[in-house]
């Protein structure tokens, strides 16, 4: 898109900055404190690793509660529907177009934060992995308290979604790089605005986005 330019456009309210930076600061204490309880290393000691990693756990179980109730109240859960349109021209952009030097097929906007595919993700995210977690954390903690049922299962299935989720938080990594610029995905969810390339001469979206917020 060499002939057409970048204008700012405010997507990312200021409770969404929080809550990504904060829900990312519980995810990797959770990691570090989680492997260190199955001996992986020693950082804490077993019992302050057992003891930080319980208590950030359920702190972040209510909080996800409280986004999840967030999105309901605003309209902002139809930011997640997934969609087929355009999904494969994402998907071949990243796999193949990206290291070409072509232009992204969907731009963001106001309405439309994610692209396909990161509506899939995301979705499968939020809807599936990060219950699965909670819940069978949630169980491991309840354990002395729920009679006879096996730890094992419990265990394998919460060990395998902390990897899942550490997967997904080195991709994620990778793809704030992807952006006009190194950081420019980094700079949009610290301050909000993003810059994206001006694809109408329709709207003006900074006017919009200041009078918004």
């Amino acid at each position: 898109m060499a002939d057409t330019k970048l204008v700012k456009v405010y997507l990312y309210t200021r409770f969404e900055r929080l809550w990504h930076w904060f829900q990312a600061l519980m995810i990797i204490i959770l990691m570090i404190t989680g492997f260190e309880v199955h001996g992986l290393y020693s950082l804490m000691g077993f019992e302050a690793a057992v003891e930080v990693h319980n208590f950030v756990g359920l702190f972040w179980l209510g909080s996800f509660a409280f986004f999840a109730f967030w999105l309901v109240i605003t309209g902002e859960w139809k930011q997640y529907i997934p969609t087929t349109k355009k999904l494969f021209a994402v998907a071949r952009y990243y796999a193949w177009g990206i290291f070409h030097g072509q232009d992204h097929p969907v731009q963001k906007s106001p309405g439309a934060k994610h692209n396909p595919l990161q509506r899939l993700a995301y979705l499968g995210i939020s809807a599936m992995l990060l219950p699965v977690q909670m819940a069978t954390g949630l169980l491991y903690y309840l354990y002395n308290s729920l009679g006879d049922v096996s730890l094992a299962p419990i265990a394998v299935i919460h060990t395998l979604a902390a990897y899942l989720l550490v997967n997904f938080l080195i991709i994620h990594v990778y793809m704030t790089t992807t952006g006009h610029s190194l950081f420019s995905h980094i700079k949009g969810m610290i301050t909000g605005w993003e810059e994206i390339y001006d694809t109408t001469k329709i709207e003006d979206w900074e006017t919009k986005a200041t009078k918004k917020a």
